[in-house]
């Protein structure tokens, strides 16, 4: 069989390959692969040792092979002799069930054989800062309500605009680029598409942001609270499921409530029910739960949820209706996996149609100052150990992803939390030393 990546380097001028995945915490791995060898490697996949990466493995793992999807191929817009290519985890000619991408495919084709396609869309949320990580790279960047500041965002115009310029020249239909609600905060939306094209392409934006930021001489983030008086990075996942032909909306009624049909409430229903489990992997770091759970911020609002809570077109709760046919979830943060994020949510909302779920009523209140009213709803976790926790004890969102992959990442993560807490931290020897 003819190599599609062979055939797209000799069209393209392309001399490397980036051969990448995403581990267990979203970190992204690669292989620079000269372009006369890519056919090799997209037959039998580009070698790594598990264990070196974020993955529940030992050194006594045979060798894991990255094998490239041809489809996921984007040429590097500001080095155009290298191109990167998504790729699945195999080992041993299996599928590895607890590699990202690999979940997210399983979580598609459960959709397909229940006659579904998923759709959707992220907004992708990061900070410019200095090169050495120490504070907004923008000195005049200081003003108390920033979003959507014009000047702010035009002495970003080199880079904002480079980015922008990429994804134009490579079909993602970019669409609007802004200020956020923090100093030094950015966000830059592109076309929906089926669910893991996004995934790929939120993976490689995340690449490409760092990549130019850099060749700028600044630093990009995403991480979900850089600074505490500040409106943290959420990534807000905009969903709708199809039919199997991807040409009728299965989410939309005009005549339901709020143009939403009974099939969407119940994958609503599901969401709901999941979330404290699924706040382990759309809020996977402990400096998440800075975010979700955050006073007041310099701008008036923290634009996160705190609360297991929807509304209409209201952004306090945790899933918005924004418009007919669609939600937001608004849970989800910078730190989130592209592919984990979004099995997770469809897992989720699958079962909630297969057991007809009801969401429960809308909340017409703004959770902010009024979320006493909520008499029920359940509060989100408050520290990521709470979120394993409510992870590890979903069964069914366990199963649904794969016990595989649900044990590797309770371990990944919970080894994670353990590293955090034997860290001493400065505010300990602030208020403790004097014991």
């Amino acid at each position: 069989m003819a190599s599609k990546l062979a055939a797209f380097a000799k069209s393209n001028g392309v001399k490397f390959f980036l051969i990448n995945f995403t581990d267990l915490c979203g970190i992204q791995r690669s292989k620079l692969v000269p372009a006369q060898a890519i056919a090799d490697m997209e037959a039998n996949g580009a070698g790594f040792a598990g264990f070196a990466t974020h993955l529940d493995m030992t050194p006594a793992h045979p060798d894991m092979f990255a094998v490239p999807d041809p489809d996921s191929v984007v040429q590097l817009p500001w080095k155009p002799e290298v191109a990167w290519v998504a790729s699945d985890l195999v080992m041993e000619g299996k599928p590895v069930e607890q590699a990202p991408r690999v979940v997210l495919k399983k979580a598609l084709a459960a959709a397909a054989k229940a006659g579904f396609t998923f759709k959707t869309g992220v907004e992708a949320e990061f900070h410019l800062i200095t090169s050495e990580g120490d504070g907004i790279s923008d000195p005049a960047d200081i003003a108390a309500k920033p979003c959507y500041d014009q000047q702010a965002v035009m002495r970003r115009y080199d880079v904002i605009s480079e980015i922008c310029e990429a994804m134009i020249g490579l079909g993602w239909g970019p669409y609007q680029n802004d200020h956020e609600d923090a100093n030094g905060q950015f966000e830059m939306n592109w076309d929906y598409a089926d669910a893991l094209v996004t995934a790929d392409r939120h993976a490689f934006f995340k690449f490409m942001v760092k990549s130019i930021a850099e060749k700028h001489g600044l630093r990009a983030t995403f991480m979900p609270k850089p600074f505490m008086h500040l409106t943290g990075n959420g990534c807000h996942m905009h969903m709708s499921l199809w039919d199997k032909t991807g040409k009728k909306c299965v989410f939309l009624d005009k005549k339901g409530e709020l143009g939403m049909s009974s099939t969407a409430y119940n994958f609503l229903g599901g969401m709901l029910a999941h979330a404290q489990g699924l706040c382990a992997i759309t809020n996977p770091t402990v400096n998440s739960y800075k975010r979700i759970n955050a006073p007041v911020t310099a701008s008036g609002a923290t634009w996160a949820p705190n609360t297991v809570s929807y509304g209409g077109n209201n952004r306090t709760h945790m899933v918005r209706i924004p418009d007919p046919g669609r939600f937001e979830l608004r849970l989800a943060d910078g730190a989130a996996n592209p592919y984990l994020m979004t099995a997770a949510v469809l897992v989720a909302g699958l079962e909630g149609i297969e057991k007809k779920s009801d969401p429960g009523k809308r909340l017409d209140i703004d959770m902010y100052t009024e979320g006493h009213k909520a008499r029920g709803a359940k509060r989100l976790p408050l520290y990521l150990l709470d979120a394993i926790r409510a992870f590890e004890k979903d069964k069914a969102l366990g199963a649904a992803l794969g016990t595989e992959f649900a044990d590797a990442y309770v371990k990944i993560k919970t080894d994670e939390w353990n590293g955090y807490a034997r860290f001493l931290t400065d505010w300990e020897r602030v208020n403790t030393l004097d014991c």
